[in-house]
């Protein structure tokens, strides 16, 4: 079997039993399940949800996708090996160290693959919850131009490129299109101050105003528990990207939990501790392939600039990048998630008929 074939590219094909349009990400695929299969799950599996809880199968994929583009490489091979696989394990092992520290808990019920995820449907806070303990990046572009405020936050003068910021930064962004609210483009993904917030927060969908200092609480302690375990390993971390939504407990109560990914080398950048300190940074994230990307083509604005989007695409769709480059990626995911996790990512020949060999024997969700 070649190394193509052991890529999950396509995860929205699997023969699983559902009644609603299976929905696509750029990396993950979820299937709602039928309301009897959820009922059936929770009862046979013993998920501490209400019987009624609505559940979904959750696939990860192992495309990969800077700069709203999904990139390919030679060869056919349509995404990075192990970068599912690293991913999930990655979020596993953090998600699992927030419930232990009494933090908060995930919207995952369990895990029957190391590229499924069977979880609860969350009611989602509209914001990507963003925390920053260096300048770089959209930051530090932005800063180098003139701009010190940032989402309600002044920053001081005199800051170097990559630098540790004085406090950690919230700033958040508007996930999804928002209308009504003053002050607040309806655009995806535009940055929010924490009085947008207060002002509007049934419109981000806090079900009570008291929320957000909590959302506040877990996005800064959840940070914390992240950078602690990582310096431990010698391993930066830099800033990343949460997300909240609301489940009901078993008796019916509304919490707040951790949603979708965390701490992941896609929704964070992370910095090899030893080179940072002779000066240089090396990335331990999906940001190293970011910054491959501009230096590989020969027009790095095509993919800074949003209004030559149509190119980008061409771009993305048209060039195959060379396996060597595909191959560093994927041991950039592996070595991270191995160091995180402590163990070694086992990566699979075949991971679609692995799982649905899982889910029809284990599951009985195959048609």
């Amino acid at each position: 079997m070649s190394l193509a074939d052991s890529v999950l590219a396509v995860n929205n094909d699997l023969p699983i039993r559902t009644n609603d349009p299976v929905h696509s990400g750029k990396v993950r695929s979820v299937y709602w399940l039928t309301e009897a299969d959820s009922r059936r799950l929770i009862e046979q599996k013993g998920y501490d949800v209400p019987a009624d809880t609505p559940l979904a199968i959750m696939v990860i994929s192992d495309r990969i996708s800077a700069f709203d583009c999904i990139f390919h490489g030679e060869g056919g091979m349509q995404g990075i090996p192990g970068k599912g696989a690293a991913l999930n394990a990655i979020s596993n092992h953090w998600f699992k160290l927030f419930k232990e520290q009494g933090l908060a808990d995930s919207h995952i019920l369990d895990i029957p693959h190391p590229f499924v995820w069977i979880v609860q449907k969350a009611r989602p806070i509209m914001i990507e919850a963003i925390c920053r303990q260096y300048i770089t990046g959209s930051m530090w572009r932005a800063y180098t131009k003139g701009e010190r405020n940032f989402c309600g936050i002044e920053l001081p003068e005199g800051l170097q490129k990559d630098q540790k910021l004085p406090e950690l930064l919230m700033t958040p962004s508007t996930k999804g299109i928002l209308s009504g609210i003053p002050g607040v483009p309806e655009q995806d993904d535009v940055n929010i101050t924490r009085s947008d917030i207060e002002n509007n927060y049934e419109a981000f969908k806090f079900e009570k105003h008291e929320d957000i200092a909590l959302y506040e609480k877990l996005l800064s302690e959840g940070f914390a528990v992240i950078e602690k375990a990582l310096g431990s390993l010698d391993q930066i971390f830099v800033d990343t990207k949460f997300e909240f939504g609301y489940v009901n407990d078993v008796n019916g109560q509304s919490k707040l939990i951790y949603m979708d990914e965390v701490g992941t080398p896609d929704s964070s950048r992370i910095w090899d501790g030893p080179a940072y300190r002779y000066g240089k940074v090396v990335e331990n994230s999906k940001e190293g392939f970011r910054q491959m990307l501009l230096n590989h083509f020969p027009d790095p604005d095509v993919l800074l600039n949003k209004d030559r989007m149509d190119e980008r695409s061409a771009l993305a769709n048209d060039n195959a990048l060379p396996t060597e480059v595909m191959m560093k990626v994927s041991a950039t995911y592996i070595d991270i998630a191995e160091k995180i996790t402590g163990e070694k990512l086992e990566l699979s020949q075949n991971p679609k008929a692995e799982i649905i060999e899982i889910l029809k024997n284990d599951y009985d969700l195959i048609v």
